[in-house]
C-alpha cells in the first residue's frame, strides 16, 4: 500500500474516547506536536468505571489551549453529524468504545450501540465530509481480541480472524470490515490498529495491572486465570501514542483499479510490544514496583498474595503481535520494558491515589 504524508499543522483533529485512557494521552502528545493544531475531543462520560478518573483526566486536557471538549455519544447520530458540519475535522482518530471481553457477556447492547452503531455514525460523518473538503484520514482502534483462541503465533494481521470468542471481538472484526467497505465505496483512506494490552499511567481501572493494584491495597488475593498459564503482550502507553501519531500522519493513498472505482485505501496493523510475557512473571514485578513506589508494604511472599482460577470465557491464552509490518511501514517499534512501563505505573499510583503511611 502506498502513502500520502499529511502535516498536522493547522489541522483540525477529531478524537472520540478523549476521556478514555488511550484518547486522553494522545489529545496530550497531540496538542504539543505541532503549531495552529485544533483537537476536539468528545466522551459521553460512562460509568463503565470510574468516572472521577475521567473527569480528572479532562481537567489535565483543558488545560491545553489547542484542546476543545464536547460530550457526547457517538451512537447518538445527530450528536455526531452535528460535531462533522461545525468543525469539518481533516483527520478522525476513533477510540471511543464500550471496552473489556468480560462485560461484553453481561451487558452486550452496550457493544452493539458504541461498536457498531457508534462507529457507522463516525463513518458516515466521514463519508459526508467530502461536501466541504473531506476526511484526509481515519484511524480506528481495533482489538487483538479479534485473533480468538488463534493457535498460530505471533499473530500476523492476514491470519483468519473468522471465530471470535467474544462479543467485544466480534464488534471489532466488523468494525474492520465496514471501514474496509466504506473506504471501497467511498474512498475514505483509513487505517485500523489492533492495540495489545495497552498499560501505564492514567490506565483503565478494570485492567489486570490495576485491578491486582487495588485488591492488593486492600488486601485481597490477586485471580490467576488459566492457573498461570496466560501470556500478554503488554504495549506501554507511550509507545501506543507514538505509533498512533505516525499513522496519523501517513494515510494509504486513493487511487483507482481496473474498474475505475476506488481500490480500497484502507489499511491495517498491529500495535503490540512483539514480546509477550508471563502472567506470573508480570504479577512479580509489578509486586516489586509497587512495593518500591510506597504503594504496597514489603512482604517476604508473594505467592500468598495470588488465588489460581480457571480460564474464564472469552479470554484466550496467549495474545503475541506481529509487528513486522509495522516497523517497516512507520520506522517505529515499542520498546518500553514492562519493568520500566509498571515503574511509572506505580509512581503515578502513589501520586494520584496516595502511598501507604
Amino acid at each position: 500500500m502506498e502513502h500520502v504524508s499529511l502535516e498536522l499543522s493547522g489541522k483540525t483533529i477529531l478524537v472520540t474516547g478523549a476521556a478514555g485512557f488511550i484518547g486522553f494521552s494522545l489529545i496530550r502528545r497531540l496538542c504539543d506536536s505541532a503549531a495552529d493544531i485544533r483537537v476536539i475531543g468528545i466522551d459521553n462520560m460512562n460509568s463503565y468505571y470510574d468516572v472521577s478518573l475521567k473527569e480528572a483526566r479532562l481537567r489535565k486536557l483543558k488545560e491545553q489551549k489547542a484542546f476543545r471538549f464536547l460530550r457526547g455519544d457517538i451512537a447518538d447520530k445527530s450528536f455526531v453529524e452535528k460535531i462533522f458540519s461545525e468543525y469539518h475535522p481533516q483527520i478522525v482518530v476513533n477510540l471511543a468504545a464500550q471496552a473489556g471481553v468480560r462485560y461484553s457477556i453481561e451487558n452486550p447492547e452496550a457493544y452493539i450501540s458504541s461498536n457498531i452503531v457508534g462507529f457507522y455514525n463516525i463513518l458516515e460523518g466521514c463519508r459526508h465530509s467530502y461536501h466541504s473538503g473531506g476526511v484526509e484520514h481515519l484511524v480506528y482502534a481495533s482489538s487483538s481480541s479479534v485473533y480468538g483462541a488463534n493457535q498460530k503465533i505471533p499473530y500476523a494481521t492476514d491470519d483468519n480472524t473468522d471465530y471470535p470468542v467474544s462479543l467485544y471481538a466480534a464488534t471489532k472484526k466488523s468494525d474492520e470490515l465496514l471501514a474496509h467497505a466504506y473506504a471501497k465505496l467511498y474512498d475514505i483512506p483509513s487505517t485500523g490498529l489492533r492495540f495489545f494490552t495497552v498499560y501505564g499511567p492514567w490506565g483503565r481501572p478494570d485492567m489486570a495491572y490495576f485491578s491486582f493494584t487495588e485488591k492488593l491495597r486492600s488486601g485481597q488475593k490477586i485471580p490467576i486465570f488459566n492457573h498461570g498459564h496466560c501470556m500478554r503482550d503488554f504495549t506501554y502507553i507511550d509507545d501506543i501514542v507514538e505509533g498512533i501519531v505516525r499513522v496519523v500522519q501517513k494515510a494509504p493513498s486513493r487511487k483507482k483499479g481496473k474498474d475505475g472505482l476506488p481500490v480500497p485505501p484502507c489499511d491495517l496493523y498491529n500495535l503490540g510490544n512483539g514480546h509477550p510475557e508471563n502472567l506470573l512473571d508480570f504479577a512479580d514485578t509489578l509486586q516489586q514496583e509497587l512495593i518500591r513506589a510506597g504503594v504496597l508494604p514489603a512482604v517476604d511472599n508473594f505467592e500468598k498474595c495470588r488465588e489460581f482460577k480457571a480460564m474464564q470465557p472469552g479470554d484466550v491464552a496467549v495474545t503475541y503481535a506481529d509487528t513486522v509490518p509495522f516497523e517497516r511501514t512507520f520506522g517505529f517499534k515499542p520498546s518500553t520494558s514492562l519493568r520500566d512501563g509498571l515503574r511509572k505505573f506505580a509512581e503515578w499510583y502513589g501520586d494520584f491515589y496516595g502511598r501507604i503511611s
